[in-house]
């Protein structure tokens, strides 16, 4: 029974925001209040450099990978495990203590995908770091990672419910950016 608190516990941690926090420690200014206003890695590396910007990718990672990677190792079902994944993201993207106003959320799908299945994560990650060498667009990358995890999940973990949390995740993420595909699709993002 006490399985279920996964969820619930999930969500509360994907709601921590590693950008606000790092950026409060290291007396940087609210991520928020600056740049694109998102509180994530790639808006806090350009107010607050390659540090801030690491620390706050490794933690928005981590709180996605650690409630999926344990419940996992307690091998709860596969409904439940990708349930808990999604409320990690969710939480990420819709913080109960950040007024529900979060960040885009790849870094935390990252993590998620992690606590899955390590291929499945890595072969995000690789794709991200392709796509980011040839057209150096951090955004573009997002995208086009997040659109081919549905497919890696297929090909690697094979669960159906996997494939559709990956699938839910990758609807929120291109919504999440939706400002980034209309400059792209004009080519003003760079």
């Amino acid at each position: 029974m006490f399985e279920w608190l996964f969820v619930p516990a999930a969500y509360l941690i994907g709601s921590i925001s590693s950008a606000i926090i790092i950026c409060r420690l290291m007396g940087l200014p609210d991520p928020r209040e600056q740049g694109s206003g998102n509180p994530g890695a790639t808006n806090v590396m350009r107010f607050g450099g390659k540090k801030a910007a690491a620390v706050t990718l490794l933690g928005d990672m981590l709180k996605g990978l650690i409630p999926v990677y344990i419940a996992n190792a307690l091998e709860v079902p596969v409904e439940l495990l990708a349930l808990t994944g999604l409320a990690a993201f969710m939480g990420h993207l819709y913080p109960v203590f950040f007024s529900f106003k979060g960040g885009k959320g790849v870094a935390t799908s990252v993590g998620v995908l992690l606590g899955f299945s390590w291929a499945l994560g890595v072969s995000f990650m690789g794709t991200w770091l392709l796509i980011y060498k040839l057209g150096r667009i951090s955004s573009l990358s997002a995208i086009i990672a997040s659109i081919l995890s549905p497919v890696y999940a297929w090909y690697i973990v094979g669960d159906a419910t996997v494939v559709a949390a990956s699938a839910v995740m990758t609807v929120f993420l291109l919504w999440r950016h939706k400002s980034n595909v209309q400059r792209l699709l004009a080519g003003q993002e760079g």
